[in-house]
């Protein structure tokens, strides 16, 4: 029996309400990304704090900024930071 054929015989052997908590492991240990810090990010649990009455305004007024055509690239910002070199 190969290693892999392990695996897939403990995974059938979980709990069904194990089964999210592996599936989230394996996905993490077949990431190659080669910072430790992007694998803990991409890793985290997605943000399910509700957005405050504020949040709401400043996003719709960056989308109206958007719309209105009032946002600049970041290559643009830079070049206007940093002046054109």
């Amino acid at each position: 029996m190969t290693e892999r054929d392990r695996v897939h015989a403990l995974i059938e052997t979980l709990p069904e309400d194990e089964l999210r908590v592996a599936r989230r492991f394996l996905e993490f240990l077949g990431t190659e990304s080669p910072s430790p810090l992007l694998r803990a990010l991409q890793a985290a649990p997605l943000d399910d704090e509700p957005l405050t009455e504020e949040d709401r305004v400043a996003l719709e007024e960056g989308e109206r900024d958007r719309v209105e055509g009032r946002i600049v690239s970041h290559e643009e910002a830079r070049r206007r930071l940093l002046g054109a070199a």
